[in-house]
Formats: structure tokens, sequence, C-alpha cells
């Protein structure tokens, strides 16, 4: 009996290193992460195209106000409520952190500290980002005013609060490989709206089903999903399903006018707003990727 409750005690305590080990932060290495000084300027493309003021801005906030990022409201999932951080350049939000904190938040969903952040933060797509564009964003977010203050925690039930927990869930949906295989000889402009979409833009994080871990389902990327607000359901936006042509898509982002004359409504007014920051040649190369994506019927 002392034998096997011996070797009981051992293979829990082997148990319980191993999912020590598989849950751990990860962090880049050194070569992997941004080394060289962002350029603000680029940096504030990033900051439109990843639409940060639409979480981290005050809710409604309009003009200079969206630059003012104290946190702004909490985003309500079956898993929890999140509250988005502070990510002014104070020492409430990022003002102390090195460009390497940076990176590793962004593209690993890991804190200074060495704690996983929850995918509430969308850094499975931020993961395809280059180590260049997120220097740029660093540099043009550090350049912002600073706020005070921090907003108060979000409200995660057990056993969501085990936030190690988080560092399985990445080994499963934390893959920074395009989502979707295009030719080689794909268009420029294809391979360009490729970048913004399954990356900075994160646009499957909302356009996409999730299955019941949370994880984006790869298979039925941008085939529509429930509204995060609980307010009906985001569209299917890959061909067939969005009848648009490319240029009524970019000029839908460039204006919130739909090709019939309706107007952009619910969570989407917040995204156009900062689609329509970007270049005629972003929208464009959005519009192109969103065209030639796999149909995904309902």
């Amino acid at each position: 009996m002392k034998r096997l409750l011996a070797g009981l005690a051992g293979l829990t305590l082997l148990g319980a290193l191993a999912g020590w080990f598989v849950t751990a932060p990860q962090p880049l290495d050194q070569a992997e992460r941004a080394q060289r000084p962002g350029d603000p300027a680029r940096g504030a493309r990033l900051f439109h195209a990843g639409g940060c003021a639409s979480c981290h801005a005050a809710k409604g906030a309009k003009g200079e106000a969206r630059l003012r990022l104290g946190g702004g409201a909490p985003l309500v999932t079956p898993f929890g409520s999140f509250q988005p951080p502070n990510i002014s350049p104070g020492p409430d939000g990022i003002g102390n952190w090195s460009l390497a904190e940076f990176d590793n938040a962004m593209r690993r969903g890991i804190s200074p500290d060495g704690r996983h952040y929850y995918p509430a933060f969308p850094y499975t797509s931020y993961a395809r980002m280059t180590p260049g564009d997120i220097a740029d964003l660093f540099a043009y977010l550090t350049r912002l005013p600073a706020v005070a203050g921090k907003p108060a925690a979000g409200d995660i039930p057990f056993p969501f609060n085990i936030r190690r927990g988080i560092g399985l869930w990445k080994r499963l949906y934390l893959n920074p490989a395009p989502i979707v295989a295009l030719p080689e000889n794909a268009p420029a402009d294809v391979k360009a709206g490729q970048y913004l979409v399954e990356g900075p833009g994160h646009c499957g994080e909302c356009h996409s089903p999730r299955d019941g871990l949370g994880g984006v389902d790869r298979a039925r990327w941008l085939a529509g999903a429930a509204d995060p607000e609980g307010k009906g359901r985001i569209p299917n936006i890959t061909p067939g399903r969005l009848a648009w042509s490319a240029a009524e898509i970019a000029d839908y982002l460039k204006t919130g006018f739909t090709p019939d004359y309706d107007s952009v409504g619910g969570t989407m007014v917040e995204v156009q707003a900062n689609m329509a920051e970007l270049s005629d040649s972003d929208r464009a190369a959005i519009a192109a990727y969103l065209k030639a994506v796999p149909t995904v019927k309902p």
C-alpha cells in the first residue's frame, strides 16, 4: 500500500510538472523580437487598422478623445467580462514598457510581469504582424497623451479565472500562420489585404464563428458569428454571401454607406471609422482579399 501511494504521489507530481510546463508563457526569442526603433508616422496606420481606439478609448469618444487610451467599455462574453486596460504612455498604461515587452504582449499575449493575457485581446491575430510594424505601432502609441488611472478589473468566473490555463489554450489556437492559403501568384493587392485583414485588422475575430473553447473556427473563416454585444449576428462576408463588388466594399469602408444607400450600424460603426483613416490603397487591398477568400455557406 505504501508503494502504491508513493507511486500515485509520484505520478501526480509528474502530471503537475507537465501541466506547469505546457501552460507556461512562451515569449519571443530575441532574434524574433522587434529590434529597430519604430516610425510613429507608419505606426498611425497600424493604430487605425487595428482599431485600438475602439476598445481602449472611452465609449463614444470622438475626434482627439479617441487618442486618449485610458480603457474603454467592458467586453462581455460567455467566459466573463473583460475590461480593456489603459494603454496610454503614462505610468498607469504602457509608459514603462520596453519594445520587447510590447512585442511579447502583441504577438504572444504575455504581460510584462510574465502572465498570460486573455484572448479578448486579439493577439491571435496580431501574431501575424511583422516586427517592424510592431515597432512602428509602439512608437506611435508612446507619443499619444498619457491618461491617469486604471479601469476596474473585469469579472471572470471560475474556472476561466485560472489564468495559467490560457497557456494550454494558446497551444491550440495561437498560430501565426496565414488563415487562407493564397496561391504564390496571387496579386499583390490580395496579399496586402490578407495581411491587414488577418493581422492588425483582426476582422475574423468578430466575423468568424468560434468553438466551445472560444477559438476561431479557421474552417469557417469570415462566415459570420454571434454579435459579442448580444444583438443579432455579425454577417458572413465571404464571396457569394457578400455580393458587393470590390469597389463597393472599399467605398463602404471609406464612407459608411452601402451600395443600396443604407448606412453602417452596430459594432461596425467603430470599425468603419477606423477604416476611413486608412489610405484608398489599403481599403482596396482589403476588398481584393475579401473577394479572394473561399466562400463559406451559412
